[in-house]
């Protein structure tokens, strides 16, 4: 799976009893990932991070909340430095997590919780969801298929979570869990730049011959110093880069087109020819002109178009 999809932000809420006690997990690492969303539409994960920091009254907490823009840790996971703590995210009294996984979920489990509604923009926060618990099962080696389930799923009884949130962007815990699923076998897409050619010296001689020696003369009359130094400068490039000597009788060998040399013969001279030649109903002009430019482009080692 592609490990650095998105970033995940670590900052705890302040250790008291009632909503981070500091113990680790009996487990040590997680043993299941319990599928949580937040219940309140619109609030994001900071707007939980103050919540859990400053509550009081009653125990509750979850390990991580994930909304549009951010994954948030506010209780040690493991996936950092720091080894993964208890929250109270499933009532003790509640057994269904005991026969499916042997033990208290708030004792093995991480609670995670979406963020939706509102102004979230839920799917973006869905993508960030499932790529999240992806990478808890990946890191751990949990089946989602059997080591996800939903708030509901342990606490039917009184919980509607994580269906209700997954329902307003049109998905089911069933599509949650194949989406984990595909996230896990996704791979990054390897980018191959592409390798510098050497550009035919018909090609460099033509273009120094039809625009950079007339550009060195106007830059000449006009006594421009940068210009006569940029535009001798550019011709040698082109020679170096199509194998013409710079001195009779020297060797040249092959050395890669400047990017920056190539864009600049393109959009400064190529460019305006070839929509002159369009103008104008000249296809082979537009081929000649589509030509030279994807030289420049192999020989400075860009894709061509």
């Amino acid at each position: 799976m592609i490990k650095d999809k998105y970033p995940i932000e670590r900052r705890y809420i302040n250790k008291r009893q009632n909503v981070r006690p500091g113990t680790r997990l009996t487990s040590g690492t997680p043993g299941f990932l319990v599928a949580h969303d937040t219940g309140n539409p619109g609030a994001t994960a900071d707007n939980h991070f103050t919540y859990f920091q400053n509550l009081k009254d009653r125990s509750a907490s979850a390990q991580t909340f994930i909304d549009d823009t951010k994954i948030l840790e506010i209780i040690p996971t493991g996936t950092g430095l720091d080894p993964a703590e208890k929250a109270w995210h499933v009532l003790y009294s509640v057994t269904t997590d005991n026969k499916l996984y042997g033990d208290d979920a708030n004792d093995i489990a991480l609670g995670v919780e979406l963020c939706y509604g509102g102004k979230i923009n839920t799917l973006e926060a869905y993508k960030r969801f499932v790529w999240y618990m992806a990478y808890c099962c990946d890191k751990w080696g949990l089946n989602p298929l059997t080591h996800i389930p939903s708030h509901k799923q342990l606490d039917p009884a009184r919980k509607r979570d994580i269906d209700q949130a997954l329902a307003t962007v049109g998905k089911t815990l069933k599509d949650l869990l194949y989406d984990v699923v595909s996230e896990i076998k996704e791979q990054p897409v390897s980018v191959v730049p592409p390798v510098a050619v050497q550009m035919p010296a018909c090609v460099a001689q033509r273009l120094i011959d039809d625009y950079v020696s007339p550009a060195w003369f106007v830059a000449h009359r006009e006594k421009d110093q940068v210009g006569l130094t940029h535009f001798h400068n550019l011709a040698d490039n082109l020679r170096t880069a199509s194998g013409i000597p710079l001195q009779p009788g020297s060797t040249a060998p092959f050395k890669q087109l400047h990017k920056s040399n190539a864009q600049e013969i393109i959009f400064r001279w190529l460019s305006p020819e070839w929509y002159s030649a369009k103008s104008n109903g000249d296809k082979s002009g537009m081929v000649l002109f589509n030509n030279f430019a994807n030289h420049l482009r192999r020989a400075a080692g860009m894709p061509v178009e």
